[in-house]
């Protein structure tokens, strides 16, 4: 079937973590929503999401309605408006105060407890971003090499805790996102509630989208959009993505 929307989780799909997309990377986005609906989902906060890609993209006005924009996985939707150009949010998950608390809680104690809470963080530890509680285990300021020493050493380590709070707090879903952290959301909401939502939203089946990631193994925060039955492409690194869009647009449009 063909496709009508490509979607792609965000850091270490489409840029270094927590780092803006490349120029080149913006350009190949704007050339895609030239032809297709497009949808970003990860687990960063909205404002993350405008400094990583909206404002690095020099798009037309006329071709933003088709960018979607889910962050904190899914948990909240934001459209494009037009006539106010404007960022307008279509829904949110969010959590209750007492929620919040106890998953804070929970988390703090479990990670001093497995000796991962840092001592001089880069910033907070711990994040409320209102529909998903994420904890950094560096802070959430780390610079992106910091994070790709610390994932080497302890990815284990991080599985370890994520299985440890899921235990206590049963009633939430737990996940690791991307290279230090951990993302703490209502049960049953995860990307693939995300592209469910996008899907009933522009009415379109899960046949015809096409998901990029760099998480789709199993356990990864990708993986259920993979579990869900929705075409998957995985990659490691921002560049290979650069390579699958060149493939998509080379085969599929004369406009290359």
């Amino acid at each position: 079937m063909t496709k009508k929307v490509i979607a792609f989780d965000l850091d270490d799909t489409l840029a270094v973590t927590k780092s803006p997309i490349s120029d080149q990377m913006g350009q190949i986005l704007v050339r895609l929503l030239e032809h297709y609906d497009v949808c970003i989902i990860s687990g960063g906060k909205f404002e993350q999401f405008e400094k990583q890609v909206v404002d690095r993209l020099e798009a037309p006005v006329h071709i933003l309605n088709r960018l979607h924009l889910m962050p904190t996985c899914g948990t909240r939707y934001y459209r494009y408006d037009e006539l106010d150009k404007k960022w307008r949010l279509q829904y949110a998950e969010d959590l209750t105060v007492a929620e919040k608390k106890r998953i804070e809680d929970v988390t703090e104690k479990v990670a001093r407890e497995a000796g991962l809470w840092p001592t001089k963080p880069y910033g907070d530890v711990i994040e409320d971003r209102g529909s998903q509680i994420s904890i950094s285990f560096l802070g959430q300021l780390a610079p992106a090499e910091k994070k790709y020493e610390w994932a080497a050493k302890h990815s284990e380590d991080r599985l370890r805790v994520r299985d440890q709070i899921a235990e206590q707090i049963s009633e939430f879903e737990v996940r690791a996102g991307g290279s230090t952290t951990i993302d703490i959301t209502r049960l049953g909401i995860d990307k693939a509630y995300g592209m469910k939502k996008l899907c009933e939203a522009i009415d379109i089946s899960k046949d015809e989208v096409l998901f990029v990631g760099d998480k789709l193994d199993e356990g990864g925060n990708d993986y259920p959009v993979k579990a869900m039955g929705i075409d998957t492409i995985a990659v490691k690194r921002w560049e290979d993505t650069i390579l699958v869009l060149e493939g998509v647009l080379g085969v599929t449009h004369s406009d290359r």
